[in-house]
């Protein structure tokens, strides 16, 4: 009876709600992915309900109260080629509030006005008043005020730590360092540079954090920048200019070793750096060079093959063309051979050279010593130079002497660096780099005869005795050479005879130029009545000063024999 029963117990239908072994294990197979994805399902809603408590009761309440700051992005310090930090992160609090705690926003206000008497008051106010849940009230507190304002005991108010950029040399390298802003995020100088590289994709997806960030050098010597900035300094002064600025390039690789401009800025306090007079003139600026010109001018005669070292040109009456007149400043009224056209910075003989070369070798020419293109380095802050849309003769005489064409005193540099170091162009570069590094990306311009033909002339017009121009920019016990230059700047429409832009270049030691100095002085005033304000006077000096306090830190020893190495120059 009992097999009989188990036999019709077995056989029963899963219609009569009574389940068999074979179709238990089927719908077991059915019912347990379903299971498992319920199972998932719950756990995620779990994990995730799990994290966000965790997180909430790890964050300071204050802090939670606003939104996420970009600010505590941080940046990799910048230094000098020698480690010195030129600019680095520091810590620093900013005051918040929240205006739904805020019991009285006008006792609120005066209470903060004593400590920050700048503080917007409508401003201020409205922010106050506004029922929001966070406002910012001020950024980039320092610890005194943080403080005081503590101290005030106003409900609502808070302080947030965020990253500031300090620059312990201040203005020194305003200009190359660059600028943060409120964000910590570069907008000028090195420090848009090193945005642009990847820092800010860094910093954006919160991987820009302080350990791995390493210091990013520069080629600049923080000593001889500080000489720079302190000697245009006082000659803005001296001279009673506008302005005044200079830059020191390695003759051998292109890097900038120091460069400045004034005025300028303290980019710890740079409210008023987008003033128009605060423009960085050596790379942002464009100006008529001037005699310093008159470098291309004879370097293109020579390397054309059309003139050498024993030409003469007809300087005994001014050159006329057309309509146009060239005169000499001192004219000597006779004929010059290429070395006095140079040395005596003749105009006369400077057109002749650009005559003899032709219009089209002329502006092959200045393009191809890359003064008339927008010059690439890593600055950001680079203008274009500008030139005649259609040259004509007219052009090419004045450009000759250096009118009617502007470039920025950092790219007349690069090119005399050219003119100094063999005949190779290099992009100027404010990150270090080495010789044949520098010898890799460089563009032959001129042959090595042309460039040992232009040392030979620099250094004759520093030579006392010669007539040069540039005798007043000699340092005893460093062989220098140069070239001043001395341009009339353009007022209502016309050259003024009594506002110029003056200007000297030169390189040193000039037996084989390490160095290439770029010093200029906008309009400057006479130093002592009577006397004139040439670039002889101002660039010159200034010039001499940068050498003779900077040389012995580059390494350039001096020599002060009597007897100096002559100069091995072909005059074929």
């Amino acid at each position: 009876m009992i097999g009989k029963w188990r036999k019709r117990f077995e056989g029963t239908a899963l219609g009569s709600g009574i389940v068999v072994d074979g179709e238990r294990k089927a719908f077991g197979s059915r019912a347990r992915p379903r299971l498992m994805m319920t199972m998932a399902v719950f756990l995620g809603l779990y994990a995730a309900l799990s994290g966000r408590m965790i997180h909430l009761a790890m964050t300071d309440p204050e802090v939670g109260a606003g939104p996420a700051s970009r600010v505590t992005a941080s940046r990799p310090d910048i230094v000098d080629r020698n480690g010195e930090v030129l600019a680095t992160d520091i810590k620093t609090a900013s005051l918040f509030a929240e205006p739904r705690r805020i019991v009285d926003a006008d006792e609120a206000i005066e209470k903060l006005a004593t400590i920050l008497p700048d503080i917007n008051y409508e401003q201020t106010y409205n922010k106050l008043k506004s029922g929001a849940g966070f406002v910012w009230l001020r950024r980039q507190l320092t610890p005194k005020q943080q403080s005081d304002i503590m101290n005030l005991g106003v409900p609502g108010f808070g302080f947030r730590t965020e990253k500031r950029r300090f620059y312990p040399g201040g203005s020194t390298a305003a200009h190359i360092v660059g600028l943060v802003n409120v964000d910590n995020q570069g907008i000028s100088g090195i420090e848009k540079y090193i945005d642009d590289q990847g820092l800010a994709d860094l910093q954006a997806s919160g991987l820009a954090q302080p350990k791995d960030l390493a210091p990013f050098q520069l080629s600049i010597d923080l000593r001889v920048q500080h000489i720079v900035h302190d000697e245009i300094t006082q000659a803005l002064t001296r001279y009673h200019a506008i302005a005044a600025g200079a830059v020191v390039l390695n003759a051998k690789t292109g890097e900038v070793v120091a460069m400045a401009s004034v005025p300028d800025f303290d980019p710890n306090n740079p409210f008023n750096a987008h003033e128009k007079d605060r423009l960085n003139r050596m790379s942002a600026g464009t100006y008529e060079m001037g005699s310093t010109i008159k470098s291309f001018t004879t370097a293109m005669a020579l390397d054309s093959g059309k003139m050498n070292l024993n030409s003469t040109v007809d300087a005994s009456k001014p050159f006329r063309f057309g309509n146009q007149t060239i005169r000499d400043f001192h004219g000597k009224n006779r004929v010059l051979t290429l070395p006095e056209v140079f040395i005596f910075s003749s105009n006369i003989g400077s057109g002749h050279e650009a005559d003899i070369v032709g219009l089209e070798g002329h502006r092959e020419f200045i393009h191809r010593m890359g003064l008339l293109d927008r010059m690439k380095t890593e600055l950001p802050e680079v203008a274009r130079p500008t030139e005649p849309k259609v040259w004509k003769k007219v052009h090419s005489m004045t450009i000759a002497f250096g009118h009617g064409m502007s470039t920025t005193p950092l790219q007349t540099a690069v090119g005399v660096v050219a003119l100094m170091n063999g005949g190779f162009l290099m992009n100027p570069t404010f990150l270090p780099r080495t010789r044949d590094a520098a010898l890799e990306s460089a563009t032959r311009v001129v042959s090595q005869q042309t460039s040992d033909e232009m040392r030979y002339l620099y250094k004759l017009n520093a030579t006392k005795g010669t007539g040069g121009s540039a005798t007043r920019a000699t340092v005893p016990g460093y062989r220098i050479g140069g070239k001043t230059g001395t341009a009339e700047k353009v007022v209502h429409g016309r050259y003024s005879k009594d506002v110029r832009f003056n200007a000297f270049v030169g390189a040193f030691p000039i037996d084989d130029p390490q160095y290439v100095v770029l010093s200029i002085v906008d309009e400057p005033k006479p130093e002592k009545p009577g006397q004139a304000a040439t670039a002889g006077l101002n660039a010159g000096p200034l010039f001499s000063n940068i050498i003779r306090r900077s040389a012995p830190l580059l390494g350039v020893q001096p020599d002060f024999r009597l007897e100096e190495k002559p100069l091995l120059v072909s005059s074929q």
